[in-house]
């Protein structure tokens, strides 16, 4: 796939992808994520990817941009992950120079009224409820403190309550000028971008100026050498759990082998755990293994909903799974691996067709990596793996002492789960 990068004066990267589409989509990605606050002021990377909604002095209400986009059809959205915040406008492409204005204007040109902010703390409040009240979405954030423990990495993206409450006009201030700095940015427009020429490169260029030294990221040190288990009590109808296992950087060698393991497992309607829990035994309406990746580490989970009273047998199959994939006598075959990677390659396809997907997939991997991971490169990563790979990387990762069990349910004595995971 074609594609055209480019670092202007001031450090910010623009990469440009035509696709024969009618769309456009821009994404701008920062390098700022929950991993980079502290215990203190937890929840503040997504409380400012709010507020940069509530209006500037070109816009200056929400409405007010919130009518602006939709005047011409277009979707304006944000995201905070642990290790990245972005913002995107996608539209028809005529619209692309109108798409780029607002989002550089309200990175550069927010007010952060202080009435807004506190209205604002109500709907993150509300949101933080909502993950509390749902399950399926609370049970990743108790998964991801039960293996990074009290480090950022462990912490919620959306913060705690009495952190949001305190939260001022003078720490959105604070965190923009530390870290929404143009070496920290990335500029991704794909689709029918023939007009992104000179004039969004001067904007670009003449918008993001330094302020400020840049942090350096904080590594974090995982060891772990026993299995682990939180349970987390909540009289529900149906139980939750993740079961899953520390992995790989985000730039590991294995990082295909370890995709297609997991689509194996747990990445499609035909994968493994979902005939065995789901097909076979009717145990769990929806069970899915995934990866994540970060700099310095990762993990493979699987995640399922099934009957409070047979969680056991559920997590004793995926358990059972899980050794299985790494022995001789079940190792994947031929055809089951040729399966999972035209899965995988199909996926990403389908993607292609996407403006915003492809931005996305652009801006990512050369924020997070430093170079852009081709989808090309990611094709011929897939298929180069072996029935061998997968079963050494299985064998690497599937060892009693790297087993960590996360549960949401009405369980008030964890010994019953625990006597499985030894």
């Amino acid at each position: 796939m074609n594609y055209q990068l480019k670092t202007l004066k001031n450090g910010l990267r623009l990469v440009t992808i035509p696709l024969p589409v009618k769309s456009v989509t821009i994404e701008i990605s920062v390098d700022a994520g929950s991993r980079y606050e502290t215990k203190e002021n937890s929840g503040l990377s997504h409380f400012l990817e709010h507020m940069f909604f509530k209006g500037t002095k070109k816009r200056p209400t929400a409405r007010d941009l919130a009518t602006e986009v939709d005047s011409f059809g277009g979707v304006i959205n944000a995201a905070t992950s642990k290790e990245d915040t972005s913002f995107y406008v996608k539209a028809a492409a005529e619209h692309l120079p109108q798409a780029i204005d607002i989002l550089v204007d309200i990175l550069i040109n927010s007010k952060f009224e202080r009435k807004e902010i506190e209205k604002e703390k109500g709907v993150i409040i509300e949101e933080i409820n909502m993950h509390e009240d749902t399950p399926m979405v609370k049970i990743g954030e108790i998964f991801d403190s039960l293996l990074y423990r009290d480090s950022s990495l462990g912490r919620e993206i959306s913060g705690k309550k009495e952190n949001i409450r305190k939260i001022q006009r003078r720490d959105f201030l604070k965190y923009l000028s530390h870290f929404y700095q143009p070496e920290r940015i990335v500029v991704a427009i794909a689709g029918g971008c023939e007009s992104a020429g000179k004039t969004t490169e001067s904007l670009l260029n003449d918008s993001f100026a330094s302020q400020a030294k840049s942090p350096i990221r904080e590594e974090f040190t995982f060891f772990q050498n026993k299995s682990q288990l939180k349970v987390h009590y909540k009289k529900t109808e149906q139980a939750h759990f993740c079961l899953g296992v520390p992995a790989f950087k985000r730039i590991h060698q294995d990082r295909y082998v370890l995709s297609v393991l997991a689509t194996i497992l747990g990445g499609s309607m035909s994968s493994r755990l979902f005939e065995e829990v789901r097909g076979k035994r009717g145990l769990a309406y929806y069970v899915r293994t995934e990866t994540e990746c970060f700099h310095e580490t990762g993990y493979l989970v699987t995640q399922a909903g099934t009957d409070i009273n047979k969680i056991d047998e559920a997590i004793k199959v995926v358990l059972a799974e899980y050794y299985k994939v790494q022995s001789s006598k079940f190792k994947v075959q031929s055809e089951e691996l040729k399966k999972a990677k035209e899965f995988l390659k199909g996926r990403l396809i389908l993607d292609l067709e996407d403006s915003h997907a492809v931005a996305s997939l652009f801006g990512s991997s050369l924020l997070l990596e430093g170079r852009i991971r081709t989808p090309e490169e990611m094709i011929k990563g897939v298929e180069k793996v072996t029935p061998a790979d997968i079963q050494r990387v299985a064998k690497k990762l599937f060892l009693p002492e790297n087993l960590n069990l996360a549960i949401i349910g009405p369980y008030k004595k964890p010994e019953k789960f625990e006597k499985i995971l030894d």
